[in-house]
């Protein structure tokens, strides 16, 4: 059965998240590769990690992934148009952390719509710009279990009780938001796992919801 492990330094820093799957993955990475290579020992075989997915190109999120990626020989991938932004200062907020931007030479380029299987687990890449430009969610369904899970790691692009990603920063964008969160409301998800904060696993529906009426909010008022 396929379990996700929350890995998180500290209450202000971005989650990231070990899908222990077949072919185990690694859900943004975080600012301290050590902390994030100690947990995912604490789980699994370091080397048996397939992918490194990062849901956009915020420090944050990202910082520790170059390191990670050597130690563990993991494939890095990140959606193309935040790709093109991880050499800059401002795009990824590395300024606000008073950092360099992160080092980081992608394996794969992602656009949206890509299936990654990782054999008792499909994830779908769904772009969901809006908090960056290159944002991106996925959706992944757990197909050996008898009444399918249907999971979302949702990066910064949702939290729950309504929480949505600030669009105040470079390629930030209030209508794409918006409009990334309405796609999100057409799927079957049993449990959505954001870029900070707590997890949901009740009512997810209406977590959404209520992201959506607030990006709504935020748009009118921009």
């Amino acid at each position: 059965m396929v379990k996700v492990h929350k890995i998180t330094a500290s209450p202000y820093a971005a989650n990231a998240y070990l899908v222990e799957a077949e072919r185990p993955v690694l859900v943004d990475v975080g600012i301290d590769p050590d902390f994030a290579l100690n947990a995912i020992k604490r789980v699994i075989d370091p080397n048996s990690l397939e992918y490194i997915i990062l849901t956009h190109c915020h420090y944050d999120h990202t910082a520790g992934t170059a390191q990670l990626a050597e130690q563990t020989n993991a494939s890095v991938a990140i959606h193309q148009c935040d790709a093109d932004l991880l050499d800059d200062i401002h795009a990824t907020a590395s300024s606000l952390f008073g950092a360099c931007p992160p080092s980081i030479k992608p394996d794969m380029l992602l656009q949206g719509e890509e299936i990654l299987d990782l054999g008792d687990l499909t994830l779908k890449v769904i772009h969901t710009p809006g908090h960056t430009l290159g944002g991106i969610c996925l959706h992944g369904e757990d197909i050996q279990r008898t009444s399918s899970l249907r999971l979302l790691f949702s990066g910064d692009t949702i939290f729950s009780n309504g929480g949505i990603g600030r669009t105040d920063l470079p390629g930030g964008d209030p209508t794409a938001l918006m409009n990334s969160i309405k796609l999100l409301t057409t799927l079957d998800i049993d449990a959505i796992y954001p870029g900070h904060g707590e997890a949901v696993y009740k009512n997810v529906n209406i977590h959404i919801e209520k992201s959506l009426k607030f990006a709504e909010l935020n748009m009118l008022n921009k």
